[in-house]
């Protein structure tokens, strides 16, 4: 099971990672994700790779955090729970990294793309960990009855 966690959220943070970057590119967000060296004061010298990696780092510790709480919640859909997980991360992420006010008017500045892309990530991490979590449970389970007698 742990090697499933452990490949799953490489695979997710490596993917999201990857859309935060193609997010900035275009210019979807307009804050940096490695703007956390200047504002943190941490690897701000350091080369951009190594900004990256400490990122996807960051994110993969995250993920894999989710992917364990999240496999033990099997009786609530996954698209609920990575609709309403997915969106709240994403809003706390832009709200910090905005400082935004806690009024009605500072929702158009949130970004649309990097909260779908954040659902779509949990989306994922979720359904894959109530999966596996279902299949190992059926896994030792016996495909008739304990009273019957074979």
């Amino acid at each position: 099971m742990i090697y499933l966690a452990v490949t799953t959220s490489l695979f997710a943070s490596i993917l999201l990672t990857i859309s935060l970057k193609l997010l900035s590119i275009f210019h979807f967000i307009k804050w940096s994700p490695v703007g956390y060296t200047k504002k943190l004061n941490i690897l701000e010298t350091s080369h951009w790779s190594v900004k990256w990696l400490f990122l996807l780092f960051i994110i993969f510790l995250i993920i894999l955090l989710f992917y364990f709480a999240m496999q033990f919640v099997e009786m609530v859909p996954s698209f609920l729970t990575s609709l309403i997980i997915g969106s709240i991360v994403a809003l706390i992420c832009e709200w910090v990294i905005f400082d935004l006010p806690a009024e009605l008017s500072s929702f158009k500045k949130l970004s649309i793309p990097f909260m779908v892309t954040v659902v779509i990530t949990a989306r994922f991490v979720f359904e894959t960990a109530v999966f596996h979590y279902r299949a190992h449970s059926e896994r030792n389970k016996l495909p008739y009855k304990d009273s019957v007698v074979k």
